[in-house]
């Protein structure tokens, strides 16, 4: 199994921050290349577009208010692996300011396994940029 994390710092605050991610519909309230999200089997379920059309559905498996973080998984999308779980939370730094980590573990299939962690590395560093750049704006 293949991990790989991602964080940023930001001079915002973890409940801010929570407030734009922390739904699991949110993604096209700050990720460009998430222009369309929809919501099934009572909001357990996302079915995702992105920029070029391809559909990613991905499933809720854990949400934590308090912790400002939740897991899901991939059911169907056009990526190299198999076994896929990513996390995303937002951890309370000093200052009023916030840690965001995007972090996931998968079984690479069809391609090596440092090209999907490249694959994912780059997904949640380039997710993370946009984000700044939503909440910055």
């Amino acid at each position: 199994m293949a991990t790989t994390t991602a964080t940023t710092d930001m001079p915002v605050p973890a409940d801010r921050v929570w407030q734009l991610i922390g739904g699991f519909d949110s993604l096209p309230d700050w990720l460009p290349y998430i222009p369309t999200s929809t919501l099934s089997e009572g909001g357990r379920v996302r079915s995702l577009t992105n920029e070029e059309g391809g559909v990613i559905v991905e499933r809720l498996e854990a949400f934590d208010n308090q912790a400002r973080s939740y897991s899901y998984s991939i059911v169907q999308a056009p990526f190299p692996v198999s076994d896929y779980r990513s996390t995303l939370t937002v951890h309370e730094k000093p200052g009023g300011q916030s840690r965001v980590e995007w972090s996931g573990t998968f079984t690479p299939a069809g391609a090596s396994e440092q090209e999907a962690i490249a694959l994912f590395h780059g997904i949640y560093t380039e997710g993370l940029a946009a984000l700044r750049m939503t909440l910055e704006a």
